[in-house]
């Protein structure tokens, strides 16, 4: 009995060393700048993520001051008919959230995330200086009068489309990398950080809106009253500041060491897989080959039963033994527990990617046709203060301020005490009720529109008709866009969460891209049956049919995005925890909390 006791003490007093070496240090391979393991102290949290927000701030006050207020420029200087100028921003918006797949791939597997968003922001930079340029510069002006009433030069269309890319280049850097590096600065494994980091992405993204509020009020204003010039200097000096100041935190950052191409391992179950296709499923799940956790890279996951044909990449054949598997083994011929489960995951977020995209068509109408709906309407406000039409974005702005607040200290606490989720409600719940309000914002546009039709002069009717489309929208923005960005970046593989926050962009390029050929297909079929529904402008235009389409497109989408959540299994880990009220160190073998 006494021999007992004294083991243990033994054992506790041990288990308390071990918790307190981890609340010393992060052991979740991550290093810092000098590549040793990082002190949990000094590196990480919001101390260093406040120097990564204040960068996509920066950004993202650039991104919507020019791309929210780009449809007028090209009307209004280039002279391109207004469907030609929506299908332009559309395919400019598209490629700038579908590049991120590419940026998000090359930091996963070669740059790493910090080294890409150095590279990305010199690109991104570079844009913004041509641009300027094609403002003062006087051979790359559009015309040599101002307002430009001939037909612009062709060095200015060149020169500014070139800027235009190049800003789509860096933005293919910075998305797929900032927000994953962001999220990098906390520890799954570490109870509290990992509530911390249930709340950085909603305090995220309200910095994404404060960017988003100046860049469709001020960057607007100065572009309509002082010139585009003014605009793009200001946002191209605030830019370089913020990287110098994002470059000054990397003493704080925790870095995470890329790993190679990430697809390879992923095609290594495939043909594994192949190969033992004739080999019958193991009784028990636990015979499945997966290496020692001192072993493994990273977290290993829980067997799903899910996809149980990639499964056979694990089975162990009856001539191999699983102490030197442990040391050496052919990837091609069997493959981990883990990284079956890897590619289960991928092929697990197709359905929730596909029933996302009728939202990012939603999306992708706030800068194109509510801008040219609010420039025929009334802009006054009072008497003597105007708005110019791109400011109407900031209620959108606003709402999404309002909806990811009120979520994060208000909703989220209430929904824990009710069902014990530390999220407050699923992610897939999020995106689903985010999607209700996007319908209703569709349906609020046509309303607005049949209303702006009715009307003899449109200048007589308030540009306020249109705020509730835009704050239903943005409450459904602090929904479904957070909670995208969320299930990307947690469901995919640990070593692919570039490309995760990439798929979360793509789902806004896809609609976009949708929202161009939607254009031309109904413009195409409608034109045959007498009228199109896009005229030359919107005064001969039939925008609110449109909207009716998209709000029954999204409508009838909802209802399938609950039937695949109902189904989805999500992501399980197995995790390492150290809990100090009974100073024993134990392994959690739970489903991750969705």
């Amino acid at each position: 009995m006494k021999h007992d006791r004294l083991e243990k003490r033994k054992s506790g007093s041990h288990a308390l060393d071990i918790f307190r070496d981890d609340e010393t240090w992060v052991y979740d391979s991550s290093i810092d700048h000098r590549g040793r393991v990082p002190r949990r102290a000094s590196t990480g949290v919001w101390k260093a993520s406040l120097f990564i927000i204040t960068i996509e701030f920066s950004e993202r006050l650039s991104w919507f001051g020019l791309s929210t207020n780009l449809i007028s420029y090209l009307t209004g200087v280039l002279h391109q008919e207004i469907k030609t100028a929506a299908k332009t921003v559309n395919f400019w918006s598209g490629v700038t959230t579908l590049i991120p797949l590419i940026g998000g791939f090359l930091a996963d597997a070669y740059t790493g995330r910090f080294g890409m968003v150095m590279v990305s922001s010199f690109i991104y930079l570079t844009g913004l200086s041509l641009l300027t340029m094609s403002q003062f510069v006087p051979s790359l002006k559009p015309c040599d009068t101002t307002p430009c009433r001939l037909p612009p030069r062709k060095l200015h269309e060149v020169v500014l489309f070139v800027a235009l890319y190049c800003i789509s280049l860096g933005t293919g850097g910075h998305k797929p990398c900032l927000q994953s590096f962001g999220a990098d600065q906390f520890d799954d494994d570490h109870p509290v950080e990992r509530i911390k980091k249930m709340s950085y992405f909603n305090w995220w993204n309200f910095a994404t809106c404060c960017g988003l509020l100046l860049g469709v009020t001020a960057i607007v204003y100065v572009q309509d009253f002082l010139g585009w010039g003014v605009a793009v200097l200001g946002l191209t000096i605030f830019m370089a500041f913020t990287v110098v100041t994002f470059f000054m935190g990397k003493s704080c950052y925790r870095y995470r060491l890329p790993e190679g191409s990430p697809m390879i391992p992923l095609l290594q179950v495939f043909v594994a897989a192949i190969r033992k296709r004739k080999l019958a499923h193991p009784s028990n799940p636990a015979l499945l080959f997966e290496v020692p956790k001192s072993q493994a890279h990273g977290r290993q996951l829980l067997h799903t039963n899910r996809l149980r044909f990639l499964d056979k990449a694990a089975i162990i054949e009856e001539n191999e033994s699983t102490s030197c598997l442990q040391q050496k083994h052919n990837p091609w011929r069997l493959t981990t527990l883990t990284r079956v489960e890897e590619v289960k995951l991928l092929f697990n977020m197709i359905p929730i990617w596909i029933t996302s995209i009728p939202f990012g068509l939603c999306v992708a109408q706030a800068p194109t046709f509510f801008v040219k709906q609010a420039a025929t309407m009334n802009l006054n406000i009072t008497d003597n203060f105007k708005i110019p039409p791109a400011a109407i974005n900031s209620l959108a702005a606003i709402a999404m301020l309002i909806s990811v607040a009120v979520y994060d200290k208000v909703l989220v606490p209430v929904l824990r005490k009710i069902n014990g989720n530390e999220r407050g409600m699923t992610i897939l719940q999020r995106i689903g009720v985010g999607m209700v309000f996007s319908t209703a914002s569709m349906t609020a546009a046509a309303l607005a529109e049949t209303k702006r039709l009715g009307v003899h002069n449109p200048k007589s009717l308030s540009v306020l008709w249109l705020a509730p489309q835009y704050i239903i929208l943005g409450f459904g923005d602090g929904f479904t866009l957070v909670g995208l960005q969320e299930y990307f970046y947690d469901e995919v593989p640990d070593n692919m969460r570039s490309i995760g926050i990439a798929l979360y962009l793509s789902v806004i390029g896809t609609g976009s891209f949708i929202s161009s050929f939607l254009i031309m297909a109904v413009d195409g079929i409608t034109g045959k049956a007498g009228k199109s529904w896009f005229g030359k402008d919107l005064r001969s235009s039939r925008l609110d049919n449109f909207y009716w389409l998209l709000a029954a497109v999204n409508a009838v989408n909802f209802f399938a995005h609950v039937w695949v959540s109902i189904r989805y299994t999500y992501k399980n880990v197995e995790r390492r925890r150290v809990v100090p009220d009974n100073v024993s160190e134990c392994s959690s073998s739970d489903q991750l909390m969705p």
